[in-house]
């Protein structure tokens, strides 16, 4: 896991880092890792399956149009690399 040194910290960032952390009942550490967990991580993330299929449901898709996929496939094998 990474660290993370903070220099130059406000006295005043640090004292209210101080009395948050009773309130939550952690330490100073934990409290820093929430706050910034919290102001970088999205509450609710984007899957980008879930993007694909919204979007093919809104435009009306469906499995029959995948089928042209499976008719044009290369299904050769692949032919390993050769380092000759």
């Amino acid at each position: 896991m990474a660290m993370l040194t903070v220099r130059n910290l406000p006295d005043e960032v640090h004292r209210a880092l101080r009395v948050r952390e009773p309130q939550h009942g952690r330490s100073t550490e934990a409290e820093v890792r929430d706050i910034l967990e919290s102001a970088v991580k999205p509450s609710s993330r984007l899957l980008m399956g879930e993007a694909l299929a919204a979007l093919g449901r809104k435009i009306g898709l469906a499995n029959a149009d995948f089928e042209v996929f499976d008719r044009v496939r290369d299904t050769t094998p692949a032919e390993p690399p050769r380092f000759e």
